[in-house]
């Protein structure tokens, strides 16, 4: 029996190690439920790539906070070393930028003053001449408005730095400040008479007038000898300057100062300190009465010496002049077009065009304004004013005809201030006494009157004694300077 047992407790153990080594080479089986999981995964997944290709669009609200909490992930993953860094390299690139506009704008102020500083070196020498003629159109006679005030002839204008205002002077010897765009009187300083005690103004006919360039102060000389300054802003009197022996017949404030030249019929030509109410010098030289006067920015002034023939330029601080001979008649007029040119007009009605450095005109106009008379008689309209824009190749002219009929011409400078080339004709009815160019070159101011400024040899009753503003048009909008030698 104990044989048996063994044996069977053999065959267990082995049935035991035949049943082990058989499990490990079969396939376990699997539970009804372990497949349906893997399956809910895979249809979760194909319900989120659906529900997310239809809302493809998300909201503002929702788009933000994403960004937010991007932002939020990425600024918890720099350190503070790299955001250190990175704030160091935004402050850099900022700098570097404003080193960049400001070098721009430097060399761009570089530029404008460097343009400037030639140009007024050119201006200086004379060599600066403004293209403008070519583009010149007349004038539509309709646009051209009128200004009454004056009761006498107006002998002489002059308009402010900013073109904005008028002044006026006429034999009744008031004077008018008038406003260029509405035309309206700003102030109106009544004439008085002769031998009145205490009028404020003058009482002679006003012959000429001038005004600073910075607008400051207006001069103003009569018959009687006087020169009175203006506050030009109020039309205040400040002082008066005597010392002349005749009428004063020309007045000029040097361009940029206070120095005031003035010219008389007693041949000489006085200098003034407005700024301090001082005289300063006289000088002597013409042969016959002055009858007009210009100056710029250099220390000098030019004169017109009426019968005597001759324009002279005036050196002040050499106490030297230089005398030039070219008309046949009495020069009544003369204006300087740039430092090195000018331009005057006599009664022999001839225009001439001058370079200072030549003592014979470099051009000559005879009856520029044509001829009046009978067959064989003819006469040439006298040459009353003249005005120059200034630095440019425009001149302008205005007659003295005994006919009711008076013109004002603008004539075009050639390279070289050689020829004169009439451009157009403005007809006007009247003496044309005075010419005045806008600073702007904008418009033209022709002062009319029934008389010559300078004496009564006729009288034409048709003409109104009157401010006219002539609109100067343009083709172009912008002119184009030449920078050509000075004669």
């Amino acid at each position: 029996m104990a044989a048996s047992g063994r044996k069977k407790q053999q065959q267990q153990e082995a049935a035991a190690v035949a049943a082990a080594a058989g499990g490990a080479g079969r396939k376990r089986r699997k539970l009804p439920g372990a497949e349906e999981k893997p399956r809910q995964k895979v249809a979760a997944a194909k319900l989120n790539e659906e529900i997310s290709s239809d809302s493809d669009v998300e909201s503002p609200a929702l788009s933000g906070k994403r960004k937010r909490d991007n932002e939020a992930e990425e600024e918890i993953e720099e350190t503070a070393q790299e955001k250190k860094l990175r704030l160091a390299k935004l402050y850099l690139e900022q700098l570097r930028q404003q080193e960049e506009e400001k070098a721009e704008e430097e060399a761009f102020k570089e530029e404008l003053v460097a343009g400037r500083l030639k140009e007024d070196v050119l201006e200086q020498k004379g060599k600066l001449q403004r293209l403008i003629a070519k583009d010149l159109q007349p004038p539509d006679p309709a646009e051209i408005r009128v200004l009454r005030g004056h009761q006498l002839p107006i002998t002489c204008l002059v308009i402010s730095p900013d073109d904005k205002y008028i002044f006026s002077a006429a034999k009744d010897c008031s004077i008018i400040k008038w406003d260029v765009e509405s035309g309206k009187k700003e102030h109106v300083i009544r004439g008085g008479k002769k031998g009145t005690e205490g009028h404020v103004g003058h009482t002679a006919h006003i012959l000429c007038m001038a005004i600073s360039s910075d607008g400051k102060y207006l001069a103003t000389g009569d018959r009687n000898k006087l020169i009175m300054i203006w506050e030009a802003a109020t039309c205040k009197h400040l002082y008066t300057f005597t010392g002349h022996r005749d009428a004063v017949s020309g007045l000029s404030f040097r361009k940029g100062t206070h120095q005031l030249y003035s010219a008389s019929h007693d041949r000489s030509v006085k200098v003034w300190n407005v700024a301090e109410n001082a005289y300063v010098e006289t000088l002597f030289g013409h042969q016959d009465v002055i009858t007009g006067l210009d100056s710029l920015s250099r220390e000098c002034c030019v004169t017109s010496g009426g019968r005597d023939g001759t324009i002279r330029v005036w050196k002040i601080p050499e106490e030297s002049q230089l005398v030039f001979y070219g008309h046949q008649g009495s020069i009544d007029c003369v204006q300087l077009i740039n430092e090195e040119h000018m331009v005057s007009g006599a009664d022999d009605g001839s225009v001439a065009l001058w370079g200072l450095s030549k003592k014979k005109p470099l051009a000559t106009v005879r009856q520029a304004h044509s001829n009046h008379g009978a067959q064989g008689l003819e006469q040439p309209y006298w040459i009353s004013s003249v005005a120059a824009m200034l630095n440019s190749d425009v001149v302008a002219t205005g007659a003295s005809r005994c006919s009711c009929s008076a013109s004002v011409r603008l004539w075009k400078c050639n390279e070289g201030f050689r020829k004169l080339e009439l451009l157009f004709d403005i007809p006007l009815v009247g003496f044309v006494n005075s010419l005045k160019f806008s600073n702007a070159g904008d418009f033209l101011v022709a002062g009319i009157g029934q008389e010559h400024r300078l004496g009564r040899w006729w009288r034409i009753k048709e003409a109104k004694n009157s401010i006219c503003i002539i609109p100067l048009k343009r083709m172009a909008a912008a002119s184009s300077v030449q920078t050509g030698e000075g004669s």
